[in-house]
């Protein structure tokens, strides 16, 4: 497939808002980034433009220019569809140098990048993808899964519903595999604690906005829970119309993906109570509200979600490890160059420390917070109180159970 004019043009129109970040030493061997986004679709708030911002911060912060190091930032639209994604990948890998792609939402388009990332032997860091096949029979050892996964969501925010009493189930799952993945691990955690699943209906992805006949059949399952397995504009929509429906007056609602850009679309009044979790949070800490204040000018009042922060700290530990091996030397290896990664602790301002693990898996915190009643917010994106905190190596699935297959080869 070729790349449509419109995905050209966006590509351009991107690379061209991002000045070319520059050391005054000419010559010196050069490092190309690549943010591979949706930039226009369902996931628009939660990843594309910010996440441009929140790299290009990454570059900021760590000081390229005073580091001698020339490093570039380039875009694109995937679209959330996966040949088109490949096209790009290919595009940036072989012909325009791209050394590392970074962001990526859509679990089918990740699962398509990391592939092109191994064939090509370059790095791909995957910060806003979901699925945990990425380090189980999808692994990479040319791919770092940086943010978040569905078994560390299913485990905090389903395992919680599941304690609190919600012990059946009903799904709405975006019908590809990231809703497919994110319901299969939260099915298992319903199934250990004793819980049923009492059906689920599959909605198409991208493009459904009417979610009126999956509610009804929800509804009549009488289940207790009904777990979204959706993400960005589709899970606004979905509870939403829960609430018109007055679904929500019987049925607990479980956001199992969502994103502090989220509940600002919702507006208190219909997200208070929801249980969520994320591994950042913007008020969490003088850390990470320090990362907020920097970046909060330049992304036209979008805050920082956990897909952002990734992407910030991810590049941040890319550009400290080139600097380390020295930029020649990371770029002949992506392999070689994720495995220095792993050898070296993850630190910054968004995540704390954590620890990047054989199988690509960064050891993020997992939060599980409770939006707040709008008597209880303070200030704008004020919204959450933190309910319970799972360390990264707990949350996350157990190295012996991924089933990855190149951990133990030469």
């Amino acid at each position: 497939m070729t790349i449509s004019r419109r995905t050209l043009i966006g590509t351009a129109t991107a690379a061209a808002a991002l000045p070319l970040v520059r050391s005054r030493a000419q010559g010196a061997p050069s490092l190309k980034i690549g943010v591979l986004s949706d930039m226009s679709g369902p996931y628009q708030a939660i990843s594309g433009p910010t996440s441009v911002v929140c790299c290009k911060q990454a570059l900021e912060d760590f000081g390229v220019a005073g580091k001698g190091l020339n490093v570039e930032v380039v875009s694109a639209d995937h679209q959330n569809k996966p040949d088109l994604a490949v096209s790009i990948a290919r595009q940036w890998y072989d012909r325009d140098g791209v050394d590392m792609i970074i962001d990526v939402p859509t679990s089918s388009v990740a699962l398509a990048v990391t592939g092109v990332a191994r064939e090509k032997n370059k790095i791909f860091i995957c910060s806003t993808g979901a699925t945990s096949d990425l380090t189980g029979k999808a692994c990479s050892p040319n791919m770092v899964h940086w943010t978040y996964d569905t078994y560390m969501l299913a485990k905090s925010t389903g395992g919680a519903m599941v304690k609190a009493g919600g012990d059946t189930w009903y799904f709405l799952t975006a019908d590809y595999a990231f809703g497919k993945q994110l319901q299969a691990d939260t099915t298992s955690f319903i199934q250990a604690a004793g819980g049923k699943v009492l059906g689920a209906s599959l909605y198409p992805f991208p493009g459904t906005t009417d979610f009126s006949s999956f509610l009804v059949q929800a509804q009549s399952s009488r289940a207790k829970v009904l777990g979204l397995c959706n993400a960005g504009a589709d899970t606004v929509n979905s509870i939403k119309q829960a609430y018109e429906f007055g679904l929500s007056k019987t049925t607990k609602l479980a956001a199992l993906l969502m994103f502090v850009n989220d509940v600002h679309a919702l507006g208190l009044d219909t997200a208070q109570g929801l249980n969520l979790t994320e591994s950042f949070y913007w008020d969490l800490n003088d850390r990470t509200r320090a990362f907020t204040n920097r970046v909060k000018s330049k992304t036209g009042g979008n805050f920082p979600s956990m897909g952002h922060a990734g992407c910030y700290s991810g590049t941040l530990h890319y550009l400290k490890i080139a600097q380390d091996m020295g930029v020649a030397e990371a770029k002949k290896d992506g392999a070689a160059t994720v495995a220095r990664m792993k050898k070296i602790p993850v630190e910054d301002d968004c995540f704390g420390k954590t620890t990047i693990r054989e199988d690509g898996r960064n050891l993020t915190t997992a939060y599980l917070f409770e939006v707040k009643k709008p008597s209880e917010s303070k200030a704008p994106w004020d919204y959450y109180k933190l309910v319970a905190t799972t360390a990264g190596p707990e949350a996350y699935r157990p190295l012996s159970e991924g089933q990855c297959g190149f951990i133990g080869k030469a």
